[in-house]
C-alpha cells in the first residue's frame, strides 16, 4: 500500500514538473515532505541550480507541531528570498496534496512577502 502511494505520488510530481519550470528572476519553490521534516529550496531550472534552500531540522526556536514549524520554514523561505530580490516564484507542490504541512508552508511564505 505505501509504494502505491508513493508510486502515485511521483507520477503526480512527473505531471507537475511537466508544465512548471523556474528561472533566475522566478525560481521554483520545490517542497519535499518526510515523515520528520520538511524541506523547501527554490530552484533555477535553467541552469540547473538551487538559488535557496530552508528546513525544519535546525529551527531557532522549536514550536509544537509539524504544520507550525512548516509556517516557520516558509516564513524564513520569504525573508531569506526576499534578502536575494526574489519576490516571485513558481509554487511546486511536488506531487502532495495542498493540505495540511504543504499549504501551512505556502501561505507562511505569502504571510512573508512572497508572490506565487
Amino acid at each position: 500500500m505505501e509504494q502505491i502511494r508513493k508510486t502515485k505520488r511521483k507520477l503526480r510530481h512527473k505531471r507537475i514538473r511537466a508544465r512548471i519550470k523556474g528561472t533566475a528572476k522566478i525560481p521554483r519553490l520545490c517542497i519535499f515532505c518526510s515523515n520528520k521534516y520538511i524541506y523547501a529550496q527554490l530552484v533555477d531550472d535553467e541552469k540547473g541550480k538551487t538559488i535557496l534552500s530552508v528546513d525544519d531540522r535546525k529551527l531557532e526556536r522549536k514550536v509544537k507541531g509539524k504544520v507550525l514549524s512548516a509556517n516557520e520554514v516558509g516564513q524564513i523561505l520569504a525573508k531569506e528570498s526576499l534578502e536575494k530580490k526574489i519576490e516571485k516564484v513558481v509554487f511546486d507542490r511536488g506531487g502532495y496534496k495542498y493540505h495540511g504541512r504543504v499549504k501551512s508552508l505556502a501561505e507562511g511564505a505569502r504571510q512573508g512577502g512572497l508572490k506565487f
